[in-house]
């Protein structure tokens, strides 16, 4: 029973953070939510940090398996975060312009069918 009772304070604290997040996420406009979402998704690397702190005090399988998937769901997160940062980003860069078929090389000179001295 003690094991139960020393896991109900993080338990807890998961349940609270997740009402909060989805409060606070359900407020946000759709326009803002991708660029708001993929700064979040890259700031999610102290999840990486945590899992490395629970897989440097585990003693039990339970516990690196906990810190395993923390790690695997943080990389994916932060990963995540810089791709959809990226493509967000590819929006609004400048295309490159291509030179117009009539000015370069579709001239007869250019060809060599130039006029005769």
């Amino acid at each position: 029973m003690t094991e139960l009772t020393s896991l109900l304070y993080p338990i807890s604290v998961f349940v609270l953070a997740i009402l909060v997040g989805f409060e606070v996420i359900s407020k946000v406009p759709a326009t803002l939510h991708t660029p708001l979402m993929s700064g979040a998704n890259s700031i999610h690397g102290i999840v990486l940090v945590g899992g490395m702190f629970i897989a440097a005090s585990a003693h039990d399988p339970l516990a690196y398996t906990i810190a395993f998937v923390a790690m695997v769901f943080g990389a994916a997160n932060v990963v995540g975060g810089y791709v959809v940062t990226d493509r967000m980003l590819q929006m609004f860069r400048k295309k490159p312009v291509a030179p117009k078929a009539g000015t370069e090389g579709a001239t007869g000179a250019s060809r060599g069918q130039g006029s005769r001295p």
